[in-house]
């Protein structure tokens, strides 16, 4: 088992930054390929980032690209997700995911975080 702990959601307005972190225990982190997804009221869960579980590929979603940047420490055994120049349409709970291999963190991930709130305001 894979225990995922978001951390980072406010509240804040259009145009500002916000990172979000997620802390991993329980299995060797740096086994596992990570990712970022979102869902806002009455949509369906979105696919934001991923990334390799070396850090070298990052795979983003085509409404984040240029706006946001995933990565990773192993050695604090946590990812991160810088989000910049945030919208309205950026408001949703962000759940932070794992899977062992990168594809199966963009399709079907294994493990998921509780997930944290996101809201920006315009």
């Amino acid at each position: 088992q894979v225990q995922l702990i978001e951390s980072g959601g406010g509240l804040v307005q259009a145009g500002d930054s916000l990172r979000l972190s997620c802390a991993a225990s329980g299995r060797t982190f740096s086994n596992y390929a990570m990712g970022w997804f979102r869902q806002a009221p009455g949509k369906e869960r979105e696919f934001v980032a991923a990334i390799s579980q070396s850090g070298s590929s990052t795979l983003y979603g085509e409404s984040v690209k240029g706006r946001f940047t995933i990565s990773r420490d192993n050695a604090k055994n946590t990812e991160y997700l810088q989000m910049n120049s945030l919208k309205p349409e950026d408001t949703a709970v962000y759940y932070c995911a794992a899977a062992k291999r990168m594809t199966g963190v963009v399709t079907t991930p294994e493990y998921w975080g509780q997930g944290t709130q996101v809201t920006v305001s315009s």
